[in-house]
């Protein structure tokens, strides 16, 4: 008898869609649920997957400990699994180390953000638009450890990857405003100013001309409305705040 697998794609679309209105409660219901499911017929390849979009669920939530059992589990079935070289195990690398930072362990994100990129950049192509996300996230995390040389370093490989994929751009936006924020850490409010403006300008005209204003455009708008309300742009982040509810009201 052929083993039964979960349709990933299936739980996938349904995940988006709940996303997509921003129904984080139905969102991880559906994970669960298929969870349960894949766990019954031991799908461990579905399992993982479902692991790594609830630890993204859970520190997009703000909640820490969920969110660290989740990725205490990942890491764990990687091991189980045995794929420890292979690209799914470099995205889980990349997820885990992601939550770690978001809870203020940088330190311990580090050692993950290296595997991974130690995996992409040995099996994909050296435009894949997953580095865009790796550069980005380790760049964070190398800022919260006051490491600025390595993390401007990774800004500008992320953009100079995201800038030549489709609807890349939306990336570069969040990392100039990553740039901005963290010559401000460098060097102080008062010095960067002028540093700050030109790339908060920058990020504002990339998503001023965005032509596709998708669930995915309503995400950023909302992800970056509290940087732009930090460095005084209130009017901008009440307009970005204000596009993104509008999407997600016609989803």
């Amino acid at each position: 008898m052929a083993k039964q697998t979960i349709s990933t794609d299936r739980v996938i679309n349904k995940l988006d869609e709940l996303l997509g209105r921003n129904d984080y409660e139905s969102a991880e219901k559906h994970l669960l649920y298929w969870l349960g499911e894949a766990s019954l017929v031991n799908d461990k390849r579905c399992v993982l997957l479902i692991k790594n979009e609830l630890a993204g669920l859970y520190r997009k939530l703000s909640r820490e400990e969920d969110a660290l059992k989740t990725v205490e589990d990942a890491l764990s079935l990687i091991t189980e699994m045995g794929i420890e070289n292979n690209v799914g195990a470099a995205t889980t690398y990349l997820n885990c180390a992601t939550v770690y930072k978001a809870f203020s362990k940088a330190k311990e994100s580090i050692p993950l953000f290296e595997k991974a990129k130690s995996i992409y950049e040995k099996e994909l192509p050296c435009d894949d638009k997953r580095f865009g996300g790796l550069y980005n996230n380790m760049a964070l995390s190398f800022v919260d450890l006051k490491r600025f040389g390595d993390a401007y370093d990774l800004y500008n490989k992320a953009i100079s990857v995201m800038e030549k994929t489709e609807d890349g751009m939306l990336e570069v936006a969040i990392t100039y405003l990553n740039i901005a924020s963290a010559k401000e850490a460098e060097i102080g409010s008062v010095e960067s100013e002028e540093f700050v403006r030109e790339y908060v300008e920058k990020a504002m005209k990339i998503l001023d001309e965005y032509k596709n204003k998708d669930g995915y455009y309503a995400f950023v708008c909302e992800k970056c409305a509290s940087v732009f309300g930090y460095f005084g742009y209130f009017l901008y982040k009440k307009e970005l705040s204000e596009r993104a509810k509008e999407i997600y009201e016609r989803s």
